[in-house]
């Protein structure tokens, strides 16, 4: 998906689970958070819990008791820029981080197990079949040519082999369009029809599809739209260019 600001995406995305620990220290200092070592990912929680570990900036990595740690691994942590000393494990955390809308890494919120974890993930994430998938958004936001395209496209019978359906609506300033095998990302695209969505963005352009209709598109189609409607009435949408037009 673009990092690019895109005003179709709903809350965030890529969201994903990240283990970490809850370090302190026994000077006193404030208290670190770290994710474990690749090596020790294996490591129950309740292994973890009170157990001494090496603090990195990048990771922390357990020392098990009396079991020395390899030459490799403590080369490693020599090797990480800011390596803070020892810590104590007090507490398993399983961080939420995901992606805001400008594409930039946010850090959501805190569980304390995997399962709490798992299901916040399942309330934060707009799943298909799940959530509402249609929009309606100013026409405005097409420009003329753009809008006399979608009118011819919406009043033939044949298709035009695009990924996308354009269709009129009764007694209505607006023109509705329903998109295929959304959402139009490299990973579902690949799955699904063997092409990416470069290959789409080419295909739009070899087929004359004007470029802010095709820049639209491309957006709602990230976003897994599969209803999009154009209407004069309708609002704007923000973020989206407005092309100075209503129809």
């Amino acid at each position: 998906m673009s990092q690019h600001s895109n005003p179709f995406i709903r809350g965030y995305w890529n969201l994903r689970i990240i283990r970490t620990l809850s370090i302190s220290y026994e000077d006193g200092s404030p208290h670190v958070w770290r994710p474990l070592h690749p090596n020790q990912q294996h490591l129950r929680d309740e292994e973890l819990l009170s157990s001494f570990c090496i603090v990195t900036n990048d990771f922390a990595l357990i020392r098990n008791g009396n079991e020395s740690i390899s030459a490799e691994l403590q080369a490693e942590c020599d090797a990480v820029a800011g390596t803070n000393g020892d810590g104590i494990a007090g507490a398993v955390v399983y961080a939420i981080h995901g992606n805001d809308f400008d594409g930039r890494p946010i850090h959501i919120g805190d569980t304390y197990s995997s399962e709490a974890a798992r299901e916040a993930l399942q309330r934060l994430n707009f799943e298909t079949g799940y959530y509402s998938r249609c929009w309606e958004i100013s026409s405005a936001h097409l420009s003329e040519r753009s809008w006399h395209y979608l009118s011819s496209l919406a009043s033939r019978e044949a298709s035009e082999n695009l990924l996308f359906v354009a269709f009129p609506i009764p007694e209505s300033p607006a023109i509705g369009l329903k998109l295929i095998s959304t959402p139009w990302t490299d990973h579902n695209l690949e799955h699904v029809m063997g092409i990416d969505a470069q290959q789409i963005r080419q295909e739009h352009k070899d087929k004359g599809i004007p470029d802010d209709l095709a820049n639209i598109l491309e957006l709602a189609g990230q976003a897994d739209v599969r209803i999009l409607i154009f209407d004069g009435d309708a609002p704007a949408l923000l973020g989206l260019p407005l092309m100075q037009s209503e129809y």
